[in-house]
Formats: C-alpha cells, structure tokens, sequence
C-alpha cells in the first residue's frame, strides 16, 4: 500500500460565508467533517490541516488534524492558487509520501467511502497522473452563449453532429460531466514534474447523490442544514468533544 497523506485546505478569511470552515453545522464545524472522513478513511498515514489561521488550527487540532506549522499568508488569499499552498506544504512536511488527497471542508456529505474508492480508482488505473470528482452537467455547454455587445456566440463552436450542438437537441449531445470538489487524489510525484496539483492525465471520479455537494455561499449552507435536517443527506459520524462547538447564533 502506498504512503498517504491527507490535505485539508482551511484558510480564514471566507467571504461569502463568514467563518465558513469551523461555522457549526448539526453541532459541529465544517472543517470537522473533512477530518472525521479523512481519519476513518484509514488509508492515510496523516491529516493535515493547511491553515493560515491560529483560531481554525485549535479547532482542527481538537478534532484530530495535525498542524505543524501555519501557512504563509501570502498563499491563503483568495486568488492565491493551490499548487502554492500544496507545494509549501509537502516541501516543508520533509517527508515523503507517495500520495495525497485534497480533502476540502466544503463537501460535508463525502463520507470516508469516497476516499477508499478514490484509492482503488487511483491505484487500477496505472496511467493516471491523479483523479479528480466529477458530475453530469445539468445545463450542457453545447447550449450555452457569450453575449458580446448586442450579439451573441456560441461558447462551443465544435460539434460531431451534422448541425451545431445548440441546435441539436439534448438526447444527441455528449455527456458532459463538471468537476466538484469532493476529491482529488495524486502522485506526489506530479507537483514537482509538472508544477501542478493533477498532472498531465487526469482519471474522473465520479460521485454521485451528495457526495460533491459544495458549501460556497449562504445559499448552500441553508441548503445543507435543510439536506441534514430532511434527512436526505447523511454526515460522516464526529467524535463528540468533552467540551461541544457552540451551536450556530
């Protein structure tokens, strides 16, 4: 089995939801989530949280992360890209590990299974450079449009039919699938080859009901509370803490 390690990005400074990744949800922070599915996972050697921020390192430390050492801020902005943090992280660890998985605090509904199966994938599948959480689009890009002034063009001009995609109809299109951020998983080897997180051949791993689900926006959240509530989504299990997260305001 080769060695892992799991990543879990937390930077502060969220800014469509404040104080996204440790805000209680069902009585626990969203960043607690990302590590209960990466410590039952059992196929990582450590879980490592990436955080700029002291306050999120106490709370992911509470729950059974590792925080060797705060991330520059210069690399938790909210345009600094994440081959930076990934590359700071791995060259300052000064240890080696064959993988590692971007577990992100926002997919709340990826349970530990969605790991070991992205193991599996990543391992049968010899050629792959890494893998990365996809879905089936639900509005297809052949229908989609720039608007340009008071004109408009199609976004994709390519077709393999005999007419162009948008005036095709749906049932002849391709499947097209979206990446989400349920998972990626890598070779190390990738980040200093190719001087990014995925490589040059990326395998799709496909999730499916609410495994990709991503908290983005105050929309989202609600839309999360109102799956835990129905029941219609389930979390990973949290070990409670002796002293519990406060609940939301």
């Amino acid at each position: 089995m080769p060695s892992a390690i799991a990543l879990i990005p937390a930077r502060a400074g969220s800014e469509r939801v404040k104080d996204k990744n440790i805000r209680p949800l069902a009585g626990h922070p969203l960043l607690a989530y990302a590590i209960a599915t990466a410590r039952q996972a059992g196929i990582f050697d450590r879980v490592v949280c990436s955080t700029d921020s002291g306050k999120i390192a106490e709370v992911a430390q509470r729950y059974g992360a590792d925080i060797p050492f705060l991330r520059p801020s210069e690399l938790a902005t909210s345009t600094s890209p994440d081959i930076e943090w990934l590359k700071y992280t791995l060259e300052q660890l000064g240890e080696h590990y064959d993988l590692f998985a971007i577990v992100r605090a926002t997919n709340p509904f990826r349970g530990p299974d969605v790991l070991q199966r992205g193991l599996q994938q990543l391992l049968a599948t010899p050629e792959a450079d890494s893998i990365r959480a996809v879905e089936l689009v639900k509005q297809h890009p052949g229908k989609m449009w720039v608007v340009d002034g008071k004109v408009m063009h199609p976004l994709l001009e390519q077709s393999h039919l005999d007419v162009a995609w948008h005036a095709g109809q749906y049932q002849a299109l391709p499947e097209i699938y979206v990446q989400n951020s349920a998972l990626e998983m890598a070779w190390t080897r990738v980040v200093s080859q190719t001087g990014t997180r995925e490589g040059r051949v990326v395998a799709p791993f496909f999730t499916k009901n609410h495994e990709g689900f991503n908290v983005d926006d105050e929309e989202d959240w609600a839309r999360a509370r109102a799956l835990v509530d129905s029941g219609e989504a389930r979390l990973p299990g949290v070990e409670r803490l002796s002293h519990p997260y406060p609940a939301a305001e």
